[in-house]
């Protein structure tokens, strides 16, 4: 019964998302501006499924942390979570919301599909760098997604649509610095993840790195965003090249979060 009134309410938190980004997309389309109707309806979404994980973590014993099921809803509460904070902060560029909210619910169809099942936590993430390591990942994927938020509104004002509909918004340079100021904020979560993520597999495993398929990834995605601040800083970085490079970071990012624990069988699994 605890279980399924879990489901229940995490349900109604993605109701609210998904209300909350249609009607944010709705308002793009039609020129109009819900901002407060949209901010209302992410932050329920959030207290909602902030409700859910914490009935299931008293439930279970341990945070969502094991099965793709856990991983996906907490990674989608984090990423809401950031982007209803940079929504509520960044004023200006609100109607990036038409970018990042299909993103996320492609993420919220696929946790739907996954089975919530019954999880136990393994013996070697009993420890406070579990945490730590979680939340520093967590941090970079939110800043990124934010980042990709502006990325495409960069990449939609060549098209016909987007240069009407976000013509109001700030130039195109404006919002590729701020992308580019995101990116940074991620990276340096990013470092601390692997640096935390080192020190959890010493305590774990007895060794810091093993360049298993889940740390390579992560270690090559570092390596990306790192090269393209270096491009940023360095050369003359066109708004539109820098948003592809963000966008590429974004589906590395991606990629090795939501892929790579899918073909790994190494003790760092990522989901199991």
């Amino acid at each position: 019964m605890e279980a399924l009134v879990e489901l229940r309410v995490l349900w109604a938190a993605v109701v609210a998302y998904v209300l909350a980004g249609s009607i944010a997309i709705v308002g793009v389309l039609l020129k109009k501006r819900p901002e407060k109707i949209v901010l209302l309806l992410m932050t329920l979404g959030l207290v909602l499924h902030t409700l859910s994980i914490g009935m299931r973590w008293d439930r279970l014993g341990h945070g969502p942390f094991v099965s793709m099921f856990e991983i996906l809803s907490s990674n989608v509460w984090s990423l809401m979570l950031v982007f209803t904070i940079a929504y509520w902060r960044l004023s200006v560029v609100r109607p990036m919301a038409a970018v990042v909210m299909p993103i996320l619910f492609i993420m919220m169809g696929w946790l739907m599909t996954v089975s919530p099942g019954e999880t136990r936590l393994p013996p070697t993430y009993h420890t406070v760098w579990l945490f730590i390591h979680i939340g520093f990942a967590k941090v970079f994927m939110g800043f990124t997604l934010v980042a990709v938020g502006l990325s495409g509104i960069i990449l939609s004002r060549s098209t016909a649509f987007g240069s009407e509909r976000f013509q109001r918004l700030p130039a195109n340079e404006r919002l590729s610095d701020l992308s580019f100021r995101c990116l940074a904020i991620g990276f340096v979560f990013e470092s601390l993840m692997l640096i935390a993520g080192a020190i959890w597999a010493q305590d774990a495993w007895g060794r810091y790195w093993n360049w298993d398929p889940l740390e390579t990834w992560s270690f090559i995605t570092w390596l990306l965003v790192a090269i393209s601040l270096h491009a940023r800083l360095t050369f003359t970085v066109s708004p539109r090249r820098g948003a592809w490079m963000i966008i590429a970071v974004f589906i590395a990012a991606f990629l090795t979060f939501f892929g790579v624990p899918f073909i790994t069988q190494s003790a760092h699994q990522g989901a199991v």
